[in-house]
Parts: C-alpha cells; sequence; structure tokens
C-alpha cells in the first residue's frame, strides 16, 4: 500500500476510533430531548411592570434563584434554569411527568403575611355592606366555610425571615399542618407581634388567601408557629417547599408550556428510530442495486456518517457538559434526512465517475477526475444547507436547535465521508487489484428535450399552485397557523378504549368548554387531540374524570403559547426564511460570479416554499414551528439540484469555449445532469417516505411538508429557475 494511501487510512482509523469512544454508551453520551423522554419546558414572564427599573433586573434574578432552589428539592436531574431576554425565564425540567404539580410549583408566589384580625362589629358589617373602612379589607378564610374577616390592611409581619418549614400532622383534624421555624430576628419580631395581640386573632395569608385565623392565646417566644387547615398532603407539601424557599418578588405567568408524557417520548422514540432505520435501508438496498460496488462505497461511507454524527454529538456535550447539545425528535428526523441528503453527494460522483469511463479514460483517472470535477458543486451545496441550518439554530427554540444541531453536524461529516473516506475506499480497492471496472445501471439516459421552450406553460402552472396555496392560508385565516403562532393550547390523550370525537365534545362542552377542535388519529383512535384558544386544562381534566370513569385515560403532551410569545415566534420564523434566503443569494452570487443565476435559484426557493407551505394548509395542516423547519430544509436541500445545474452551465461554457447562446447551454446542461436529480430526490424521498408513514403523528406533518417541498424543488429547478436566468439576460444584456 502507498504510503499516501495509508496516511489516509491511519486518519480515518483514527476518525472511527475517537467517534466509537465518544457515541457509546449512547445512553451516557447523548442526551434526549424533552420531546423524548418526556418532561416540562416553560418559559415564565416574571411581571416586573409595578417595579423601578432598577429593581426590575434584581426581581429576575431573584425569582430565577427562588426557582432553582424549589427545583433542586424535588430531586430533578439535568434541570435548566435561563434568563431569556429582560423579563422571562426558560425552565426545563426532565423526566417531570406531575404537571401540575410542577406548575404550582414555579407559579407559587409564596408571599406570606401576618395580619391582625380587627373584632369591631361596626367596622365589620360596614366593610361587609361594600363601604370602605380606611386601613382594613375583608378576607375570606380558605375551606368549605370561607368565613369572612375584616383583617388590617397592612401586614404585620412578613414570611420572609421563614428559615425552615416542614409538614406535620395536626393529631385534633387529622389534616396535615405546616410548622414553621424563624430565624433570629424573625423569632424576636414574632414574639412581639403576638406579645401585643394576647387574646385576637392573627390571620396567616399566602398570596393574598387567608389560610387560618388562630387566636394568640399567650406570647409566642419560641421562635415558631404552626399553619393549620383543610390541607391534602399535596397542597402542605408544596406550601411547606415554598415557604423554605422563599417567596418570589413578584407573580410570574406560563407564557409557553410543552409538557410531554413518557408514553409520547417512548412512542416518538420507537417510531423515530423505526422510520429511520427502515429508510436508512432502503436507501442502501437501492445505492448497491443501483451501483454495485460504487453502492457499497456509498453506503459504507453513509454508515459511517451517522457515526461520526453520534460521535460528535456526544464529543460535545463529553469536553463541553454546559453545551447540552441533545438528541430531539426532529433531530431523529435530521439524522435520517442527513443521511438522505448524503446520498445526493454520491449519486453525483458517481454519475460523475460514469461519463468519465464513457469517455474512454481508465479507472484510476475516471474515478480522481469524477471525484474533482463533483467537488465544487457538493461544496456549493453543503454550504447553502449550512446557512439553513444556521437560521433553524438562530432563530428555532428547543427540538427546533437540536435538528438544527444535528443536521449541522451530519452536513460537515458527509462531505468528510463523501469527499475523503469514500475516495479512498476506491483507491484501494483499485490498488490491490480488486476492482477493474465499475459496473452501475443506467436507467436514465441524456435526453433531448426542449425545457426552455415549455417555459410559459409551467410558469403560469406554478401561479396557480402558488395562488391556491396562498388563497387557502388567507381563507383559513388563524385556523391556518398551529398555537406556535396563534397562541393557544394543545392537550393530548390516550385512552384505554377508543372514544369518539363527537362523545369528547360533548363531554368538555358540558364543562365549560366551548370553543375546542378536536382531532383523532385513524392509526390511534384512542388518542384524542383537543386545541382551544385558552387553557382549558383543568376544566378538560375535571370532564373526564367525571364521565369517562370506566376508560382511563393518560395526558401525552399539553403545550400552551400566549399570545405574546406565539406573535414573538411567527416574527422568528419570518426572519429565519428571509435571512436564509437572502444568504443563499449572497452565496451564490459571490460563487457564480452573476447575480442573475443567485436571483433566479432564491426565486425557485422563495417558490418551493411557498407552494410546499401553501399545499400543506390547503391538505388540512397548520403552519408551526416543524413546519418552518422542513420549509428551511426544503430551501437547504432544494438549491443542491440547481447549484449542480449552474456548475455544469459553467463547466460547458469553458470546454465549449463560450459558443452557443445561453438557452442551448442551459438545456444541454438540464438534459445531461436529469438522471442525477431524479435519482437524488428519489433516494432522499425514500427517507422522507419512511417518516412520513412511521416516523409518528409529532413528524407527519413535518414529513408532509418536506414530501411536497422537495417534489417542487425537482420541478422549480428544471421549469422555474431556467427560464428566469434566460428571461434576466434578455432584460440586462449581459454578455455570458
Amino acid at each position: 500500500m502507498s504510503k499516501a494511501l495509508l496516511n489516509r487510512f491511519y486518519l480515518i482509523i483514527g476518525v472511527i476510533a475517537a467517534c466509537l469512544f465518544f457515541a457509546l454508551p449512547l445512553e451516557k453520551r447523548i442526551n434526549l430531548g424533552l420531546d423524548l423522554r418526556g418532561g416540562m419546558h416553560l418559559i415564565m414572564k416574571v411581571d416586573t411592570s409595578k417595579l423601578s427599573e432598577n429593581a426590575k433586573s434584581d426581581a429576575v434574578v431573584r425569582a430565577m434563584e427562588i426557582l432553582r432552589n424549589r427545583i433542586d428539592s424535588l430531586g430533578v436531574g439535568e434541570t435548566v434554569v435561563q434568563r431569556q431576554g429582560e423579563d422571562q425565564i426558560l425552565v426545563q425540567l426532565p423526566g417531570v411527568t406531575d404537571r401540575d404539580k410542577a406548575v404550582d410549583m414555579v407559579k407559587r408566589v409564596a408571599h406570606l403575611e401576618f395580619r391582625v384580625v380587627k373584632e369591631d362589629p361596626v367596622l365589620f358589617k360596614e366593610a361587609m355592606a361594600g363601604k370602605p373602612v380606611e386601613g382594613y379589607e375583608i378576607k375570606y378564610v380558605k375551606g368549605a366555610k370561607a368565613e369572612p374577616l375584616l383583617l388590617e390592611a397592612n401586614a404585620s409581619m412578613q414570611g420572609d425571615s421563614i428559615s425552615d418549614a416542614k409538614v406535620d400532622f395536626d393529631q385534633s383534624s387529622f389534616y396535615p399542618k405546616i410548622s414553621l421555624t424563624f430565624n433570629s430576628q424573625g423569632a424576636k419580631d414574632f414574639a412581639e407581634l403576638t406579645q401585643k395581640h394576647v387574646g385576637e386573632r392573627l390571620a396567616i395569608v399566602m398570596d393574598g388567601e387567608v389560610l387560618s385565623a388562630p387566636n394568640i392565646r399567650e406570647a409566642i417566644l419560641t421562635g415558631t408557629a404552626e399553619i393549620t387547615g383543610q390541607f391534602n398532603d399535596a397542597e402542605s407539601s408544596m406550601l411547606a417547599l415554598a415557604l423554605r424557599s422563599g417567596s418570589l418578588p413578584v407573580p410570574m405567568s406560563i407564557e409557553e408550556e410543552r409538557t410531554i408524557g413518557p408514553l409520547l417520548g417512548k412512542d416518538s422514540i420507537d417510531s423515530g428510530i423505526k422510520a429511520m432505520v427502515i429508510g436508512m435501508a432502503a436507501v442502501f438496498v437501492f445505492m448497491i442495486f443501483y451501483y454495485f460496488i460504487g453502492g457499497i462505497i456509498a453506503s459504507m461511507g453513509l454508515f459511517l456518517n451517522l457515526l461520526i454524527t453520534i460521535g460528535t454529538m456526544g464529543f460535545i456535550n463529553v469536553m463541553m457538559p454546559g453545551s447540552q447539545v441533545t438528541m430531539t425528535l426532529p433531530g431523529i428526523a435530521g439524522l435520517a434526512l442527513t443521511l438522505g441528503m448524503a446520498v445526493d453527494a454520491n449519486v453525483l460522483i458517481n454519475e460523475r465517475i460514469r461519463e468519465e469511463v464513457d469517455n474512454g479514460k481508465a479507472l484510476v483517472s475516471a474515478i480522481n477526475t469524477g471525484y474533482d470535477r463533483a467537488f465544487s458543486a457538493i461544496f456549493d451545496s453543503h454550504v447553502t444547507s449550512l446557512i439553513a441550518s444556521f437560521m433553524l439554530f438562530q432563530f428555532g427554540s428547543g427540538p427546533i436547535k437540536g435538528f438544527a444541531i444535528t443536521l449541522s453536524i451530519g452536513l460537515l461529516a458527509s462531505l468528510f465521508t463523501t469527499v475523503y473516506v469514500t475516495r479512498t475506499a476506491f483507491l484501494f480497492l483499485i490498488e490491490q487489484n480488486w476492482i477493474k471496472s465499475l459496473r452501475m445501471q443506467h436507467w436514465i439516459k441524456a435526453p433531448k428535450i426542449d425545457f426552455l421552450k415549455a417555459a410559459p406553460i409551467f410558469i403560469v402552472f406554478s401561479l396557480v399552485i402558488s395562488v391556491v396555496g396562498l388563497g387557502s392560508i388567507v381563507m383559513k385565516k388563524n385556523q391556518a397557523y398551529g398555537i406556535d403562532f396563534s397562541g393557544g393550547q394543545v392537550q393530548q390523550y390516550r385512552f384505554a378504549k377508543p372514544v369518539s370525537a363527537e362523545s369528547v365534545r360533548k363531554v368538555i362542552k358540558d364543562g365549560g368548554v366551548t370553543d375546542a377542535i378536536i382531532q383523532q388519529f385513524d392509526k390511534n383512535p384512542e388518542n384524542v387531540l383537543i386545541r382551544t384558544s385558552e387553557d382549558t386544562y383543568e376544566k378538560v381534566q375535571a370532564a373526564f374524570k367525571a364521565e369517562f370513569k370506566d376508560n382511563k385515560f393518560e395526558t401525552l403532551r399539553i403545550e400552551k403559547v400566549g399570545p405574546v410569545v406565539g406573535k414573538h415566534l411567527r416574527q422568528q420564523a419570518i426572519w429565519a426564511l428571509l435571512l436564509a434566503l437572502g444568504g443563499i443569494l449572497i452565496y451564490l452570487g459571490f460563487r457564480f460570479k452573476h447575480y442573475d443565476f443567485a436571483f433566479a435559484g432564491v426565486v425557485a426557493l422563495l417558490h418551493d416554499v411557498i407552494i410546499a407551505m401553501g399545499l400543506t394548509v390547503f391538505f388540512g395542516r397548520q403552519i408551526d414551528l416543524l413546519m418552518i423547519t422542513a420549509l428551511l430544509t426544503v430551501a437547504g436541500y432544494s438549491i443542491n439540484d440547481t447549484i449542480v445545474i449552474y456548475d455544469r452551465v459553467r463547466e460547458n461554457f469553458n470546454k465549449t469555449g463560450r459558443k452557443g447562446t445561453l438557452a442551448e447551454v442551459i438545456n444541454l446542461s438540464i438534459n445531461q445532469t436529469l438522471g442525477r436529480t431524479l435519482l437524488t430526490t428519489f433516494v432522499t424521498m425514500l427517507v422522507v417516505f419512511a417518516l412520513f408513514f412511521l416516523g409518528g403523528e409529532v413528524l407527519n406533518t413535518f414529513s408532509l411538508t418536506l414530501l411536497i417541498g422537495f417534489t417542487a424543488g425537482i420541478y422549480s429547478t428544471i421549469m422555474v429557475v431556467s427560464p428566469i436566468v434566460v428571461w434576466s439576460q434578455k432584460f440586462t444584456k449581459k454578455s455570458w
């Protein structure tokens, strides 16, 4: 073996060894996102409207500290508490399945006050009649009796001096009680307060609600106190936790919630991996059948691409633990999609090698020339896809970032495996004299079709399809958008026995939910999805528990997005699409020296995005973050075919010494690359079809958008880009 080839092998073996080390064991190296292992993702908005500018930042920082203390008390591992913007806090709770407990924990202000009860019948009567009584207000004791009390408006003492709070058991009432322990200053203040008001009642007020109002029989000098009331175990535990960790400086509200139950997470993993494995198997079988030895080498490169992607994710998690690169459900789709997109480069190389062999070159020369001539198109197509991935990462959140990271790593790994590893394998087989020729199928010969002649007809067709798609979005108005962009709530449940949508609608309507959209899935009739414009979780839960006593149900997921967050996410999505198209426009203009080519390519991408989005909505789906992810993926992938044609146009111009018109050279280039264009789209579609049919309901709209977008992409590459380039040349009168 030659020294150069040996050095190549050393590098490849080193990369494989490093990737195996950092990839295994998978459960320790790769972090699963909340959408795969279950848990909660919350965006909390801190209400700082009543604070001064200086106090606003301190309030958010203090709220984060208190949230961390409360979450740590739950014993939840790998939690995230991060500040977002000026007044928002991101909270991620992996593995947390008790939604009610978690929401109560993070939202509870836990502002404890001790207020003296005014025992004055005259003032009490006036206050109950609605007359203002200066310095006092009416409050009701929590419980079935809801006893009204006249309290001093100002608290005699706050709860910020509590050092400990724990749950005990009240022997007289048989209800849990909360035992408080004050710090040294708090003990002194409480002693003075009780000594001053012996014989009076002292109300214990939490977040504006009177929990109890015991009589002060004597001064309490021990530095302890008790809160009694008709608490259940869960309420008393959460109350004690909130008091121990401290009261939030200001109220908080949930602006965005994504709660995934463990059952849905397991289903997502199973369906995602199944789709990926079957998609990969279909690609391998086709590549080996069509290209024989070339297909085996390409499949080996694709498998190594998968290993490098997972190994790189493991490396980042080991070397930079704070980064927490996670594998999400869209990330699994990205992994499968990366392999489908990597096939594009392998097909291009094999087709190039075939051309060189057909031109009479020796095998070694044909392989080297094929790789060299394919490299520029491969490099350009990977860069444009990376631009789209960067925009996804920049403007996406949660699972979308996971998709962007997986796709980006996979694309970089694809460059290495396609250009370096597979070439090394070819050279090794030739040097060992194990192959002397390459057999390949050749189903699609280079035709001689005048594509530009029919361009006006196809442009009109594109306009009609675009109008139909955009019209469906306009006609459906807010119904065209998912909760990510319009706000609202999605609840998904799984019943033990199938239920009808009508029965669910009647049950929740009787429970007070009147604006719900009920959706069921043909494959899983026991699954029910409920969309509402407001938070109706408690009403739905109560209605289900009352009416479906003999049909147990499990909460699969709860997603809630406030209108402010929805508007922000919509703006981010628009910016991501515009900046991705702008970045591709700039790059193509730089690479091909003519912005006519770049402009035509971006117009085609916009055409693909509009058709994919419009038709997906036309088929009854909604625009959400996953669809935007698919649209950016379409933009990054569809430009590949255009780049290949552009590259061939440039090559043909150089070969002919710029003889012939631009229209003639473009027609020739389209015909020469048509086989490759159809093959790569077909092979990539194998993966997308696997995602569509087997990837589960969460990825169904995502994969449908890809199917439509990729189909539109192959059409626009041939029928839209080329006429725009030719017409723009006539308009600008540039010389080619």
